[in-house]
């Protein structure tokens, strides 16, 4: 089965463990890039991360962008939103509404 995770600072993801994800709380930029590394290798299906954590591991996130899984969301922190993760929502769905519509095109030999 698969497991969720949320990681960012203590007070921003402690109340999500009584949802049932598991929270990690860390702020150390290199440790929290090894901890999403470590996750995604060890069946975790999503992962939380707030915005300002997600800030300082940007490469470490962006490696997962294309693959299936771990789907990689961030969240607003406790210090309020930045508009990082819905930027990445809007981005995710933008590519996935464009390759709807290059399919569409190809199958039907661009007829509509």
């Amino acid at each position: 089965m698969y497991k969720i995770a949320v990681m960012g600072d203590r007070d921003s993801i402690y109340g999500f463990a009584s949802l049932g994800l598991e929270p990690f709380p860390l702020t150390d930029p290199a440790e929290a890039g090894k901890k999403v590394k470590d996750l995604a290798e060890s069946g975790y299906a999503v992962i939380y991360i707030t915005e300002a954590l997600a800030a300082q591991i940007e490469p470490e996130i962006n490696r997962y962008r294309e693959a299936g899984l771990p789907a990689i969301i961030l969240i607003p922190g406790i210090s309020g939103n930045t508009g990082k993760g819905i930027l990445a929502v809007k981005k995710s769905v933008e590519q996935a509404v464009g390759s709807i519509l290059y399919l569409m095109g190809n199958n039907n030999g661009g007829k509509r």
